[in-house]
């Protein structure tokens, strides 16, 4: 009984707080938040299924669905950006991207580890070209849902070089990767970029 009673204790701050006049506004924001990942769910699918990624484009996300991540993204949904931002605007942190890097092998940030040999103690490894091609399909999707009637194609390329000099702690093949293939769609648009990952890029791996 004490075990249960420390572990509610401990429970994160979004699954508290709820006041009942909140409620209602609460399962509105969890039908938008709803709509929206599902929206990039099937974006991402889409592209992935043309580049061949048949299991990621399936399989892609579905952690948001989960409690941890799905309660705290209804909170702060916004529509124009991640809730997770909010989220730690107000927190400063996101429960719901601790939860959702760790299971989900499309962020460069599940493959940082440690590495003593490393200024830092930490480092990214190089990602398979799969999840490199699976992670720019992600931001290209993410800009459109986002972004909405006003997505164009350099959005995501553009989002990329703002952070570009920040990336320390990404393999420096896979941010070179990721870079290459986000300046493509900048350049020749979505089609061309989901072609050239299924017939040159993924056949290099």
């Amino acid at each position: 009984m004490r075990e249960k009673t420390e572990a509610a204790s401990e429970a994160p701050e979004y699954s508290k707080g709820l006041s009942a006049p909140d409620i209602k506004g609460w399962i509105m924001k969890a039908w938008q938040h709803f709509k929206t990942i599902t929206a990039h769910r099937f974006r991402v699918m889409k592209y992935c299924l043309k580049a061949g990624l048949i299991w990621q484009g399936l399989t892609h996300d579905l952690s948001k669905y989960s409690w941890v991540e799905f309660s705290e993204g209804s909170r702060y949904w916004q529509g124009n950006r991640s809730p997770n931002a909010k989220a730690r605007e107000e927190k400063g942190i996101s429960y719901a991207w601790l939860h959702h890097k760790g299971r989900n092998r499309h962020h460069f940030e599940y493959w940082i580890d440690y590495d003593p040999k490393s200024e830092y103690f930490l480092a990214g490894h190089d990602m398979p070209r799969k999840y490199i091609a699976e992670m720019a399909i992600d931001r290209i999707c993410a800009c459109q849902t986002y972004k909405g009637s006003d997505y164009k194609q350099t959005n995501a390329y553009e989002y990329f070089l703002r952070s570009k000099d920040n990336l320390w702690f990404v393999h420096e093949n896979t941010r070179n990767d990721l870079e290459m293939l986000l300046k493509m769609t900048a350049e020749h648009g979505e089609d061309y970029t989901i072609k050239y990952i299924r017939n040159v890029y993924l056949k290099k791996d």
